[in-house]
């Protein structure tokens, strides 16, 4: 009898324990990121969505702007899925790697900026709850996770770019590596 009992409590305090943290974070990081959410639109609304546009297409042309900065810069001021829309404004050519790059970024700068990809939240949170446990800072963790994901997901979209042309020689596809907006 005492084992049900045991299995019994057991079974409905796995279910209060993920009633407390989604209380936790129905009271911290949901407004956090609803905050963060207003503001990229109203700075983005601020700049001017053209002038948005104008920059993403300008970037298109380095490669270094292209895989590092315009996916990180997408992400952090659409969020996911709509940075990817800034794929848009690259040559045919750069856009596996600009996807490959983003796709990442979603996840490599959501520690510390939680509005990028609020879906994957619980990731980062996992992964960070035993830094949390420790009674550590959970931000050292966030931006060393941000950098290390800005080399490497560069470093990604670079190795995208190489498979992109191997595969365009294999079958004789070519894509343009000019933007035609």
């Amino acid at each position: 009898m005492e084992f049900l009992i045991n299995l019994a409590e057991g079974f409905i305090g796995l279910f209060r324990t993920g009633a407390d943290v989604f209380m936790s974070w129905i009271v911290g990081i949901v407004p956090l990121v609803l905050i963060l959410l207003v503001f990229m639109n109203t700075l983005i609304n601020l700049i001017g969505q053209d002038k948005v546009n104008r920059f993403a297409q300008w970037a298109s042309k380095y490669a270094i702007m292209r895989n590092m900065v315009l996916p990180f810069l997408a992400t952090f001021m659409l969020g996911n899925p709509a940075s990817f829309t800034m794929g848009k404004f690259l040559p045919e050519f750069y856009k596996p790697s600009y996807y490959a790059a983003t796709a990442q970024y979603c996840h490599t700068s959501n520690g510390i900026f939680p509005h990028i990809n609020p879906g994957e939240l619980f990731v980062w949170l996992g992964i960070a709850s035993g830094v949390d446990t420790l009674g550590l800072s959970m931000t050292p963790l966030a931006i060393r996770y941000l950098l290390v994901g800005l080399v490497m997901n560069a470093v990604g979209a670079y190795v995208t770019d190489f498979t992109t042309a191997y595969v365009s020689k294999k079958t004789g596809v070519e894509l343009s590596k000019v933007a035609t907006m």
